[in-house]
């Protein structure tokens, strides 16, 4: 997926969500984790994130409580994704792996929003490729549809060869907390470094 055609999807994301992310460091004077924040949701971050139900790498159906029993980076990709989704997870990872560093653990999330191709043991496979500590799920398209349409992100199939097709979709990484859910997001220009530091605020905060 071009540059261009990712910065699309996450404009059109962002309408989506029926509001604009706007810079702030502050926040509700109840908000335990107003220090950590940098951005805001329209709406609250209420507006994002649910239950889901979808399939691991072993083909067993698993919920997010299942999946997401410590802090977790969430992205929603593709497996032949040819250059957004490589780069997005490594450096997802990159930031699992400074936070392991410093005694905290975070499991990141790869979650396939092309399930005609995206088999299990393909997604399993990506994922274990990119970390080892890295969950890798897929689902019918209704479980991968219910899964973004919970985080508010876009897919959309481009026409063309049936095989080698392209997904257009957006590229934000969710923090997601047990028991509190999404709690934050990053773009795509965040750094390993920059990522760690502020889930290491929100893990401290908890």
């Amino acid at each position: 997926m071009s540059r261009g055609i990712a910065i699309l999807a996450s404009v059109l994301l962002l309408a989506l969500m029926g509001g604009i992310f706007w810079v702030t460091r502050g926040g509700d004077a109840d908000d335990q984790f107003a220090q950590c924040r940098q951005g805001a949701v329209a709406g609250g971050a209420g507006q994002i994130g649910g239950p889901f139900t979808l399939v691991n790498k072993n083909g067993e159906t698993v919920t997010d409580q299942d999946v997401i029993t410590e802090p977790s980076l969430l992205y929603f990709g593709y497996t032949f994704c040819p250059d957004v989704c490589p780069f997005d997870t490594v450096r997802n990872a990159e930031a699992v792996d400074i936070l392991e560093a410093q005694g905290q653990s975070v499991t990141p999330v790869f979650v396939s929003i092309d399930p005609d191709r995206d088999t299990p043991e393909a997604v399993g496979d990506f994922a274990h490729n990119i970390h080892d500590k890295m969950v890798g799920l897929t689902g019918s398209h209704e479980q991968v549809s219910a899964a973004s349409k919970a985080y508010r992100t876009y897919y959309k199939k481009q026409d063309g060869d049936p095989d080698y097709y392209l997904v257009d979709h957006s590229t934000f990484t969710y923090l997601v907390l047990p028991e509190h859910g999404f709690v934050d997001y990053f773009r795509r220009e965040v750094t390993p470094k920059d990522m760690a530091k502020r889930v290491s605020c929100f893990i401290d905060a908890m």
